[in-house]
């Protein structure tokens, strides 16, 4: 990436807080990918009303970043981008580690056959 280049008065601020805010929305929207991506791995059906966890995630994550849009606080929005990042993280470390046991499992099993 280019350095930033500050040019004294409105128009250098008005660039500095473009390029803020751009860089802000990637982070938003990789964020988000991410969580629809982490999100398609949860391929099983909530008991309580049938629908599928993966739909009822995506609806939680539009909702979260539908409520997020307005702020304008960048350190709540990089506050909030940096809990979502780790959230994600963390479900993707359990899931993955829960998915590691259930092989092992399978792998006993089919040993003890």
């Amino acid at each position: 990436m280019p350095p930033t280049i500050i040019v004294p008065g409105s128009a250098g601020q008005a660039a500095a807080r473009h390029l803020r805010s751009s860089i802000t929305r990637n982070e938003a929207l990789s964020l988000y990918r991410d969580i629809l991506r982490t999100a398609r791995a949860f391929h099983w059906v909530d008991e309580k009303d049938g629908v599928p966890w993966h739909t009822k995630l995506r609806a939680e994550a539009r909702k979260e970043f539908e409520a997020g849009r307005e702020e304008k606080d960048p350190l709540i929005i990089a506050r909030m981008l940096v809990t979502g990042r780790e959230c994600v993280k963390e479900v993707q470390r359990k899931f993955n580690e829960a998915d590691r046991k259930c092989w092992e499992r399978i792998q006993q099993d089919s040993l003890n056959r």
